[in-house]
This record gives C-alpha cells, sequence and structure tokens, in this order.
C-alpha cells in the first residue's frame, strides 16, 4: 500500500507529464526548494535593516525568512496547476479545429493513422499531441496505446474525450467516424452554452464596471471637490495621484475578469 509521500510524488508526477515539465518531482521539488531559499533569505536581510533600525527583536528576521520561505514554495508547487489550466485553455481552442480536421480526413477516405500524422504537422497546439503518438507509433508502439497515453498525458478534457472515443472505437471494432463526429457534435453544443453563459456574465460584470469604475469615480470626486471647498481642505497633487492609482487599480481588476470570464472556444 502506497504512503501519503508515494501517492503525493506519483500526483505530481502525473502534473508534471500533463504540464509538459520534463524533470522528476525530486528534481522539480529540488528546484523549487532552492528557488524558496533564496527568496526566504533576500527578505530577511530585507527585513533585517527594517528591525534593526527600530530596534525589533533580532528573531523576527528568521520568522519573515521561514515566513517567505514556505509561502514561495507554495507557489512554486502551485504553479504546476496554473500551468496545466493554462495548456488546457489553449488546446480547448483548437478541439473543434483538430476534431473537424480528422473528420475529413477520414471520410475523404484516409486511414486512421494518415489522418492523424497529417494532423501533427496541421496548425494549433493541440497538433503536439498527435506528434506524440505518431512518435510513438514510430517507436513500435500500437495505435490504442499511443492513444492511451496522448490521452494521459493531455490538460485538456475535451480533448482527451476526442482520443478516448477515437480509441474506443478502434478497441471495439466500428467505424471510428461516428464517433469522432458524435463528440464532436457534443462538444461544438457544449462551447455554444459556454458563449451564452459569458454573454449574460458580460452583461452583468459591465454593469458593475460603470457603477464602479465610472459613475462612482466621477461623482466620489465632485463631492469630494465640493466637500473640500467648503471646509477649506488643501487638496495637494499627491491626492490627485492617490485617486489615479486606486481608478488604476479599479480598471486592472476588471479587465482582468473580463479576461477570466471569456470562454476559450473556437467555434
Amino acid at each position: 500500500m502506497l504512503t501519503q509521500k508515494q501517492k503525493s510524488l506519483t500526483l505530481l508526477k502525473r502534473k508534471l507529464v500533463i504540464a509538459g515539465i520534463n524533470k522528476s518531482p525530486k528534481d522539480f521539488m529540488n528546484q523549487c526548494r532552492k528557488i524558496a531559499l533564496f527568496v526566504g533569505i533576500l527578505m530577511g536581510a530585507l527585513s533585517f535593516f527594517i528591525i534593526k533600525k527600530d530596534d525589533k527583536p533580532i528573531v523576527l528576521v528568521f520568522l519573515v525568512g521561514i515566513v517567505f520561505f514556505f509561502l514561495a514554495y507554495s507557489v512554486l508547487l502551485k504553479a504546476v496547476d496554473a500551468r496545466i489550466s493554462k495548456r488546457a485553455k489553449e488546446i480547448d481552442k483548437d478541439v473543434l479545429f483538430a476534431g473537424r480536421f480528422l473528420l475529413i480526413k477520414l471520410n475523404s477516405g484516409k486511414p486512421l493513422i494518415n489522418a492523424i500524422m497529417e494532423a501533427s504537422q496541421s496548425y494549433g497546439v493541440a497538433n503536439a499531441y498527435f506528434k506524440e503518438i505518431v512518435r510513438n507509433i514510430e517507436l513500435g508502439t500500437p495505435l490504442e496505446k499511443a492513444l492511451e497515453a496522448a490521452s494521459d498525458s493531455c490538460p485538456s478534457k475535451k480533448m482527451r474525450r476526442i482520443l478516448f472515443q477515437i480509441n474506443n472505437a478502434l478497441r471495439i471494432g466500428i467505424d471510428v467516424t461516428h464517433n469522432l463526429e458524435a463528440v464532436i457534435e457534443e462538444i461544438s453544443n457544449e462551447q455554444l452554452v459556454e458563449i451564452q453563459r459569458y454573454g449574460k456574465k458580460l452583461n452583468s460584470l459591465t454593469l458593475f464596471y460603470m457603477l464602479i469604475a465610472v459613475v462612482m469615480p466621477s461623482l466620489g470626486m465632485t463631492l469630494f471637490m465640493v466637500v473640500a471647498g467648503l471646509v477649506s481642505l488643501s487638496i495637494t497633487p499627491s491626492t490627485f495621484f492617490v485617486f489615479a492609482l486606486f481608478l488604476f487599480l479599479i480598471e486592472l481588476v476588471f479587465v482582468s475578469l473580463f479576461k477570466g470570464i471569456r470562454p476559450n472556444v473556437n467555434i
């Protein structure tokens, strides 16, 4: 029975494969520790001058270094999940193109292996997984196992469904085009639903943007100027700089929100 540490290493190994990081779990963790140690020492050294200036206990330097070490180590480990999510979004944009390309080649009468070889030379991010299938086949791996290996290393659930349906049709011995056409139609409908949901979210978010980033700052600045004039409050250029910085931060937040809710589709 695997221990908790062995399970964690096995899970990390699979994540590294999906993320496209060609390192063993131990090497990756050692690299993360080295970077986190450097961050901890650097932040500890910077905090030393502040703590010494304020006559604080020197033990706070070690506490700051330890806190930043564990913080940086956790962030670096989570970077694997972020990279997997990014790769999945990139593939989801091209998944319908890749599936339809295969379907067209198969309907034209070409064998599945030839269709996969041509797909590996086509445009898009998804062709990397077809290249992996072709490479494994050239090394002597059966087509079914090559499809299964490519599916295991693919971060996109939609792409995995396409590879699974192709592999499943091969194992059963039925026409691949029927399964492939069905899953492409299903993915296309899902993406249309995502676009409809995006439209509803966009309307609500736009309303909040107009209220928080346009109306409130305009009215707030006007009221502030009126009140400041009534109470003879001195207004310096730094005050306007603070307002401008605040508005800039609000704009960044909304830009990130608009990008975050945008569906990764390419119908």
